[in-house]
């Protein structure tokens, strides 16, 4: 297994010269803003993620209002979901172009909780990736079967990469969590950095919230950023009762197209 990374030195964001980006993606339950919303944004900014990947993101009165207030805070703005998407939601840095968006509702049973997905698709430079927040059921026949539709989702985005990130409400020994990562990189386990557990915040014991990619991503460290410079302990704690999980990775650009000749007379 790779070496992990000081937890001072994940890479930052960047664009490399052959065109691919490395690019900060946070994953964060945040508990419908019902904490400390100012220690909730402190921990998103010192993580300086491109792309936020939300859970439990407010769902009635002015929601719309609180997910633009929070990524105001920090210093984001909105791409997609919310209430719309059943509580998934995904905010983004400047430096993300916009190709696509689009909220999706999954199928309702009876008496439990509906899910969804906020969904979308963004460039950084040449990189295009697809980007998924989920947030899976709490019941293990509907959550493995979220999972799937989760996997056929990211194949009909028909883009080359994806990332899909969230809170799985279940650990990587469940068959939910396994079902997903026998297609797509659990980032945590390919290359550890900071933390592992995300739940709770008051005593972790439990890995459920993760980051997956497609196998063309190469990724540079993912973990709970703990000892993360500018994130403490008391932020972690007040913010919401999950931990955040925070990757880099690197999305590769296409081919560049080959430069036609004038040929001449």
């Amino acid at each position: 297994m790779p070496t992990p990374p000081d937890p001072y030195t994940l890479p930052n964001s960047r664009t490399e010269p052959d065109g691919s980006a490395v690019v900060r993606v946070l994953s964060y339950n945040i508990r419908s803003l019902r904490d400390d919303e100012d220690a909730l944004a402190r921990v998103i900014r010192a993580c300086r993620p491109d792309l936020v990947f939300i859970q439990e993101a407010p769902r009635f009165f002015r929601w719309r209002k609180h997910a633009a207030r929070l990524a105001a805070k920090s210093e984001l703005v909105v791409l997609s979901g919310g209430a719309t998407a059943a509580g998934p939601l995904l905010l983004c840095s400047l430096r993300a172009t916009v190709e696509h968006t689009e909220d999706v509702l999954l199928p309702l049973t009876p008496g439990l909780h509906r899910r969804g997905f906020a969904t979308a698709v963004v460039r950084f430079g040449r990189a295009r990736v697809g980007l998924l927040s989920l947030h899976l059921s709490l019941n293990a026949a509907e959550r493995y079967a979220q999972a799937g539709l989760l996997l056929e989702r990211l194949g009909d985005m028909e883009v080359p990469h994806a990332v899909a990130a969230g809170d799985v409400n279940e650990q990587p020994d469940g068959p939910g969590f396994r079902r997903l990562a026998a297609e797509l990189q659990d980032c945590r386990r390919v290359r550890p950095w900071g933390g592992e557990h995300t739940f709770t915040t008051a005593a972790p014991h439990k890995r459920i919230d993760a980051v997956f990619a497609t196998p063309g991503i190469e990724v540079l460290g993912c973990g709970v950023p703990t000892d993360h410079h500018g994130v403490s302990a008391a932020d972690l704690k007040a913010a919401t009762d999950h931990l955040p999980v925070l990757a880099a990775l690197r999305i590769p650009a296409p081919p560049a197209a080959p430069r036609c000749r004038d040929s001449g007379d």
